[in-house]
């Protein structure tokens, strides 16, 4: 059986919502999709219709929830369970001080018999496979016998997938600058992989392109040590999502690859579609403004896109005059 998370795209907050999934749909057919992060507690007591439905044609695509009360947790995967999700995805990696504040995102990775109680509660809650996105320490505990005693805790009580963000969280730092502070450590996935050869391990961190996603997934044969079970990309995608065709033709080459034409008419049609739902326009479209970046006519792309024109008319006018 083929590992399906084997290339996936990270969920990243007000970013990765049911528009651009479908968005990234198009253009990668077989790529691994999640949503945005979504609080437990909104969904135990929100509109849970409203944040959970999403469009068939979207699998695979798995949740991700914050929070950090198995009990909530428990409820937030049942409810989460009638919408036939591919996975569930425990948060333990967003630095942001209002989530540290809340006590869950990566500050969970200090208190790991809370969250082995967290994903004990989410397995009885679904029969869906249930995972966690973690990172490698947190601001002082940075060696490798930390993340190594958290995956083994965690692994323990029943979890056997893991996306790990090779990067460790500081809490003295905004989430932007820890997008590069500290540096990468993609040694610490190939470690975990060795030491629990019987879980799954997603490299995520700096993967912008298909040759690093290859490099990171193959065994090194100088330091003796195995490849990651898949790979996870965030930010690439956002500023470049036709990355996602190129990993779609690298890692799943047997498959049909729609044109950039066929992409546009498939916008053009969900853009009718939401736009009489009543739906506002502009949100649908914020994913969609990188789709020519690095192509000449990028710029009138975006422009045209925010004034309000039609995908395919502006692709007509910019592309095929």
């Amino acid at each position: 059986m083929r590992f399906s998370q084997r290339v996936c795209v990270a969920p990243m907050m007000d970013i990765t919502d049911r528009h651009c999934r479908f968005f990234y749909r198009l253009l990668g057919p077989d790529i691994f999709l999640f949503t945005e992060m979504l609080h437990s507690s909104a969904i135990v007591n929100g509109d849970f219709s409203k944040l959970l439905d999403f469009d068939k044609s979207e699998h695979p695509v798995g949740l991700q929830l914050g929070g950090s009360e198995p009990k909530v947790l428990n409820q937030a995967t049942k409810i989460a369970s009638k919408f036939a999700y591919d996975e569930v995805n425990l948060n333990c990696g967003c630095p942001s001080s209002r989530v540290l504040a809340g006590n869950f995102g990566v500050a969970l990775m200090r208190t790991p018999a809370v969250v082995a109680d967290c994903i004990k509660a989410m397995k009885d809650g679904s029969d869906v496979r249930v995972s966690i996105k973690h990172r490698i320490g947190i601001d002082d505990n940075k060696d490798y016998e930390f993340v190594r005693d958290f995956v083994g805790k965690v692994r323990d009580a029943g979890c056997t997938l893991f996306y790990v963000h090779s990067r460790c969280a500081m809490s003295n730092l905004s989430p932007k600058k820890n997008r590069k502070i500290p540096s990468i450590d993609m040694l610490k996935v190939r470690l975990l992989k060795r030491d629990f050869p019987d879980c799954q391990f997603v490299a995520n961190g700096e993967l912008d392109s298909v040759a690093k996603c290859i490099s990171i997934l193959e065994r090194s044969k100088d330091l003796d040590l195995p490849g990651a079970d898949g790979v996870m990309l965030g930010r690439a995608i956002w500023k470049f999502p036709a990355l996602l065709t190129e990993l779609q033709k690298a890692f799943y080459p047997e498959k049909n690859i729609h044109s950039l034409r066929d992409v546009v008419e498939g916008l053009d049609y969900y853009y009718d579609l939401q736009k009489n739902r009543g739906i506002d326009t502009r949100r649908v479209i914020r994913g969609w403004a990188n789709l020519f970046n690095r192509q000449k006519g990028a710029k009138k792309w975006r422009i045209m896109l925010g004034e309000g024109l039609k995908p395919m008319e502006i692709y007509q006018m910019i592309f095929c005059s």
